[in-house]
């Protein structure tokens, strides 16, 4: 083993990077990172109303199994150039490395799309875990009110717990993203064993592939809105499986990492979509049946009342509806804990992104977010800086609008479409520049001559759920699905077109673009050189000894040291 780590240090200096992170992670380790972001607990729930709003069991089933297949293309592309680049940075440095001209600029685009992808990560796994916290204090305090300022502090007091755990060691962090690991899978096999056997009078798995009520989203109409309902219906899959480059910015912290990051990426992928379609199976399953009021009560449950009107807590009034209460709660419980592990997995990744970022000079301040914590050797301040970003993303849940339950989905469903975009369009860069650099060397895992056939198959897919993302959930002008229903209301009692049906994620991919681009333009292209050497060898090694020996409490003069 001291072999292998003495070969991820040697890599690493001629990266041109000293090893100032602490190198603990095994492959398990590794791998966890990934699988906890992409954590079926966290977006296979707080999303599965998309699904239900759309095309019902029916997208539910397929987009596990459509979405799963080109996602692993995705992470096969990443995986190979990973194995030839495995640093922090990930995708910007790897960018800047394929890139035949214009390195910097390729580099600079990669890095903050991967930036702004990361931290609405961030934002919409504590943002979910906050509402299914409040669900879940209600649970048991029926006079807790689920709105919109107690749910956003409990968004603010997780954010500060994953910053404060994420300020330790790393090894605190493996071990809580190993626990992650084996309560993800003992939490969708309670979940699913109890669905799938408890509730009566239900669905059953003979529903999966039956459509939704007509009317839910306002949109009508022959085989045209049939596709699009269902083509919406796969981001529910695509929200979750995502953020699997977690395991290329934990790479210098991990052992063999030129062929452990690459293996964790895929198997992340893989493994989730199959948990997914198992978990979301058996929520099926516990659906009411259909017919006239089985119709209603599944808009009930998409919907919610005045006391949840939620759509994130369709899950959880699915749950509440098809168990008794005591089972219930131990179902959301653990749901709920599958994505605070979700969440701080998350932190993780956005902190060595940015250090890494940071390390290369492109953030305003970098010299202050690349400072590494002499105790711990983690890089402390880049934690608080994704936490405070994330803070200022999950503020637009507190601006609302009528009376609707729409009101409520429309900030999360814009995080969710910043969090896929921009870390989609981030993965798409690096893949394309390795489709178009022939002197591209692989490393030790590499696709055997398939990367042509992979690469353009993950950059067309990328592209197509960028669309899907931005394009509208609901109908402008819809009528109320059926009588008496509130969720469609304005307020004023009129037909809708309105801020709550309003899908915000194209304009602020927009908005976030244009501030990339115009940063770049007037500034950036001016001083931004792409990823810098630290030194040499020598240099190197007196900047790891340094370190060392902070860590272990010897005297030393830390001249670059925070």
């Amino acid at each position: 083993m001291a072999d292998t780590v003495d070969d991820d240090r040697d890599h690493l200096h001629s990266m041109g990077y000293a090893q100032e992170l602490h190198r603990g992670m095994s492959t398990f380790s590794n791998f966890a990172i990934s699988f906890s972001i992409i954590s079926i607990l966290a977006g296979g729930f707080t999303s599965f109303w998309l699904g239900m709003v759309t095309s019902g069991p029916r997208v539910i089933t397929l987009g596990w199994v459509i979405v799963g297949f080109f996602a692993l293309l995705v992470g096969m592309a990443m995986g190979e150039i990973c194995s030839a680049y495995p640093t922090a940075g990930g995708l910007y440095y790897w960018s800047a490395k394929l890139a035949k001209k214009n390195a910097a600029r390729w580099s600079w685009f990669t890095g903050y799309f991967n930036l702004i992808g990361q931290i609405g990560v961030i934002a919409s796994v504590d943002y979910g875990l906050a509402v299914f916290t409040a669900y879940f204090i209600r649970m048991f305090d029926d006079s807790f009110k689920l709105t919109v300022t107690s749910i956003f502090i409990i968004f603010l007091i997780m954010l500060v717990v994953h910053g404060m755990l994420n300020t330790f060691r790393i090894d605190l962090v493996k071990v809580l993203g190993n626990i992650s690991v084996w309560w993800h899978v003992a939490g969708v096999a309670i979940i699913a064993g109890v669905l799938f056997i408890a509730p009566t009078n239900k669905r059953g798995i003979g529903g999966a592939f039956d459509k939704a009520p007509p009317g839910l989203t306002g949109w009508t109409g022959g085989v045209f809105v049939t596709v699009y309902l269902f083509a919406l219906g796969l981001l529910l899959a695509q929200y979750t499986i995502t953020g699997f480059d977690a395991s290329a910015h934990v790479s210098e912290e991990t052992k063999g990492a030129r062929t452990e990051a690459p293996k964790a990426i895929v198997r992340s992928i893989y493994i989730s979509a199959v948990a997914g379609l198992i978990l979301n199976l058996s929520m099926i399953a516990a659906l009411p049946k259909p017919g006239k009021d089985g119709d209603a009560l599944y808009a009930g449950l998409v919907f919610g009342d005045k006391n949840d009107p939620f759509l994130v807590n369709a899950a959880n009034r699915l749950i509440s509806s098809a168990v008794g209460s005591g089972a219930a709660k131990l179902l959301v419980f653990i749901a709920v804990m599958g994505q605070f592990f979700c969440g701080l997995a998350s932190v993780t990744a956005n902190s060595r992104m940015i250090y890494a970022f940071s390390r290369d000079g492109a953030l305003p301040g970098s010299k202050h977010w690349h400072k590494i914590n002499k105790r711990t050797r983690t890089p402390t301040n880049s934690v608080w800086l994704g936490v405070t970003l994330s803070a200022i993303v999950g503020a637009s849940s507190l601006y609302v609008r009528g009376t609707g339950a729409g009101r409520y989905s429309t900030a999360f469903f814009a995080m969710t479409g910043i969090c896929v975009i921009g870390l989609y369009i981030a993965y798409a860069i690096p893949i394309y520049l390795r489709l178009t650099n022939p002197d591209f060397k692989v490393g030790p895992w590499n696709l055997k001559g398939y990367h042509k056939i992979v690469g353009w198959t993950s950059i067309v897919w990328i592209a197509i759920i960028s669309v899907l993302f931005c394009a509208p959930l609901f109908w402008p002008f819809w009528k109320p699905w059926g009588s008496g229903n509130m969720f469609l209301d304005d307020g004023a009692g009129n037909s809708f077109f309105k801020i709550n049906n309003f899908n915000f994620t194209g304009p602020l991919i927009l908005l976030g673009a244009i501030f990339v681009m115009g940063y770049w333009r007037f500034s950036g292209k001016k001083w931004f050189t792409g990823p810098k050497v630290q030194g040499t060898r020598e240099e190197l090694l007196a900047i790891e000894r340094e370190l060392d020996a902070l860590e272990h409490g010897r005297s030393v003069d830390p001249d670059h040291m925070a």
